[in-house]
């Protein structure tokens, strides 16, 4: 089999006028960022009329593992599977971050087959939607600290200066910055791109008022009497709505099929929202029947956010759950090395069942839906395993498709997109998993509980301190728990589905402009680091000018 970029670069690209005629799109209303890339102009996305026939399809997944599960793999071959069929499909993701991409991760625009083109652009710079948001950030930082210099007439106070500048990228040594501004020295540090307010605020702003609106809502730091400063007391707003002005405009670009994928906006996962924004969901909803979207990294973070973050504060709802699940990923979470994954191991995919029981559970007791569970199968899995598998999620009472998308593409996830259909003719109604009038504490406590099944909330003093605080005017903002991915609970290594363990709770930020509360768990870091073998060592230009090693 073809590595995943010598499969993309061999891939027989459609210009993007051509992918735009199957949602009815002109090409007056595109900017075009080559052959293959293009925005949707806002004069045609002000102007589009709801489909209230539309159905969301939300794919999420089980605990993630170093074996791979799939999620945007699935996504694709879902949305090309149904595209195949006649059925008017795209897809809804989020853009790779460079952090991840020349870090642990490598590229993310799926695999194999079922991939989003071209991979190489839109791994790397794409449209410069990331680049603006990074300029927006840095342009509120430079305001704060320019203030300060020319006479702090808001009276700051330079010790509680909480809003940081940031980078697209996984760097350590920005974690911890001291800054030397004449007499005044602060301790502060970089936060990456896609943990920052502005990208969370830029994936759930509506239009361009809104987001006018929001980043001037963003608390930036304290008055020496304790008053809050925001962005728009700097008169920051203005400026940085006009720096996304056309990063704001929905990305349009093709899967290897020739289904259209719009691709907008990453907030991470584990520390933010993980979601695409809110006007590309829209947007793609208007155009086509089905569309297909994922949230980040396991169902106990990205369906959980996305529902009770993105849907409450959109009015979107998803019409039914996709399940991604690996037996590989299952075994892992049995107990098994990843060196020993290939060996068929009945009684290590029997002890991981449970992570995807529990996601399962969650996914239809919590918020109300139907869900199909998707197996993405490897060469390694062998027919016991997979028998097993599918037997026992039917016992559950739920369906599971076994898929090959990787390798086959769309008709590899044919039964897949029958079987969503088949539950989309009754669909569920989505439910939240707390109400709006809760306090902070009772939401962060009611996640723990009924999603992580832990058995206590311990709050730091400092938490406890700014929790105090939030609660007097922000109780009716949503949480958004910023823990590790790889675990319902705060500890990484604690695999399977772990339960009565103690969810810590180290540090509470407020969002406001984004219009939500973030609980820092545990060790969690909002600058990752590069391992000690990043994915950019493999990567390089070849004779050719071809990008390769991203896979």
């Amino acid at each position: 089999m073809r590595s995943d970029v010598e499969i993309n670069q061999a891939a027989q690209l459609k210009s993007i006028d051509e992918i735009v005629k199957s949602l009815d799109i002109k090409i007056d209303d595109l900017y075009f960022y080559g052959p293959h890339q293009a925005k949707l102009k806002s004069s045609f996305t002000n102007t589009l009329k709801g489909n209230k026939t539309s159905k969301l399809i939300l794919v999420t997944a089980m605990s993630p593992t170093p074996a791979g599960e799939g999620k945007t793999t699935t996504t694709i071959g879902l949305a090309d599977a149904l595209f195949s069929i006649g059925k008017k499909s795209a897809a809804c993701l989020r853009e790779p971050s460079l952090g991840p991409v020349f870090g642990m991760k490598g590229g993310a625009t799926g695999g194999g087959y079922a991939q989003v083109a071209p991979m190489d652009k839109i791994n790397l710079h794409f449209t410069g939607d990331f680049h603006a948001i990074t300029s927006a950030n840095n342009l509120l930082a430079a305001l704060i600290d320019n203030h300060i210099h020319h006479g702090n007439e808001l009276n700051i106070d330079t010790n509680q200066i909480s809003f940081k500048r940031c980078l697209d990228m996984n760097d350590r040594a920005l974690r911890h910055v001291e800054l030397k501004l004449g007499q005044n020295h602060r301790d502060t540090g970089f936060d990456i791109t896609v943990a920052s307010e502005v990208m969370a605020i830029f994936c759930l702003a509506e239009s361009l008022e809104d987001l006018h609106y929001r980043l001037g809502e963003i608390e930036v730091a304290k008055r020496k009497d304790g008053v809050s400063i925001y962005a728009k007391d700097l008169k920051a707003e203005g400026a940085m709505t006009a720096l996304l002005n056309d990063a704001f405009q929905p990305n349009l670009v093709q899967t290897l099929h020739g289904t259209p994928a719009f691709i907008h906006g990453g907030p991470f996962a584990n520390i933010a929202h993980g979601c695409n924004s809110v006007i590309a969901t829209k947007t793609a909803l208007k155009l086509a029947d089905y569309v297909v979207t994922e949230a980040g990294f396991g169902a106990d973070l990205g369906a959980e956010k996305f529902i009770d973050i993105k849907c409450r504060q959109s009015g979107l709802k998803p019409d039914i759950i996709v399940l991604v699940a690996t037996i590989r990923a299952l075994k892992f979470h049995g107990g098994i090395s990843v060196p020993e994954l290939n060996q068929e191991n009945l009684k290590a995919l029997e002890l991981g069942f449970n992570n995807l029981r529990r996601h399962i559970e969650n996914c239809s007791h919590h918020y109300g839906l139907d869900v199909v569970v998707s197996i993405n199968q490897f060469n390694s899995d062998t027919e016991k395993e997979m028998i097993w598998l599918q037997s026992a999620i039917d016992k559950m009472g739920f369906k599971a498709i076994l898929c090959s998308h990787w390798s086959d593409g769309a008709k590899g996830a044919k039964d897949l997109a029958n079987a969503v259909l088949e539950k989309l003719i009754q669909p569920k109604s989505c439910k939240f998993l707390y109400e709006d009038h809760l306090s902070l504490k009772e939401k962060i406590t009611t996640i723990a509980l009924k999603i992580y099944r832990a058995k206590e909330v311990e709050f730091s003093e400092s938490a406890l301190q700014k929790l105090s605080l939030l609660e007097e005017n922000y109780a009716r903002f949503p949480v958004c728990i910023a823990k590790t991915p790889y675990s319902f609970s705060s500890d990484p290594k604690a695999h399977g589905a772990p339960e009565n363990h103690t969810l810590m709770i180290r540090e509470l930020r407020l969002a406001r402009g984004a219009g939500f509360v973030v609980a820092i768990c545990g060790d969690l870091m909002t600058m990752p680091g590069l391992p000690k073998v990043p994915a950019s060592e493999k990567m390089r230009l070849n004779a050719q000018g071809l990008l390769e090693g991203l896979n």
